[in-house]
């Protein structure tokens, strides 16, 4: 299910044995754009330090009652590896970490999830060695930090991140909305990170290779709009762009073969 970051966050974390907190943001890597960790917040339970929480260990999501279980104890998630409040994931840190909970390296690989194309909840049966060594190195963004980057068209700005649009089921982000407000008011538009040329960190902006008038005559995001395969299909057909549903699919029927 597709799902907006700033809806999730608030969610809460429901742990084997309680609730640890909740949904502050979302650390992705800026070369898949997928989500690595939900950023969590446990009140005054565990102070001075940040609690992530790999997709790994989540079990499943509740939209109604607005929640996650998560594969984990109290203890276990206490016991984790600290990461200091506003400190930057380190490669250690994340070596650290996927060491103690026992789970798969996602940059130990060439696919999204590493030697996976998607994220594979049955690791602990079954975890492949990486045969060829091929290994990227991993830059975490901030969700919260993101908000707010320009997006340049190629022809000139067309407005800022305003959100993410988040596949629950992969944990890729699919979109980017962006709020077009200096140039066409009230309007909000869907980008995905596939249509990205390049990011530049040191300025906050994002460089699209759109045009603005194909972004302006792009089908418009609204806050009430049911986003369905029926409006991604006419959103990726007005840009001539193939579904990414569509480059999936294939993927697993040829692996499956």
């Amino acid at each position: 299910m597709l799902n907006k970051a700033k809806n999730l966050a608030g969610y809460t974390l429901l742990a084997r044995d309680g609730e640890l907190g909740k949904v502050k943001e979302f650390y992705f890597d800026d070369h898949h754009w997928t989500v690595r960790y939900l950023v969590v917040d446990t009140g005054n339970w565990i102070s001075g330090r940040q609690v992530l929480i790999s997709p790994y260990v989540i079990t499943a999501v509740n939209t109604l009652e607005k929640n996650f279980a998560v594969a984990l104890t109290k203890k276990q998630i206490e016991n984790s590896p600290s990461l200091e409040t506003d400190k930057p994931v380190s490669r250690q840190f994340e070596e650290s970490y996927n060491g103690y909970y026992g789970l798969p390296m996602y940059w130990n690989g060439p696919f999204v999830w590493g030697e996976h194309p998607f994220i594979d909840l049955n690791y602990q049966k079954s975890q492949p060695i990486n045969p060829g060594g091929k290994t990227w190195d991993p830059n975490l963004r901030s969700t919260a930090a993101v908000t707010g980057y320009n997006i340049e068209a190629a022809d000139g700005d067309i407005g800022n991140v305003d959100d993410f649009i988040i596949d629950d089921e992969t944990w890729s982000i699919r979109y980017m909305v962006v709020d077009t407000v200096n140039w066409w008011p009230g309007k909000k538009v869907l980008v995905s990170p596939l249509w990205i040329e390049r990011v530049s960190w040191a300025q906050s902006k994002v460089f699209v290779n759109l045009s603005r008038d194909a972004i302006k005559k792009s089908p418009e995001y609204t806050e009430k709009l049911l986003l369905n395969r029926e409006y991604e299909t006419a959103l990726h057909k007005h840009y001539n762009r193939t579904g990414y549903w569509d480059d999936e699919q294939a993927f697993r029927e040829h692996t499956t073969l």
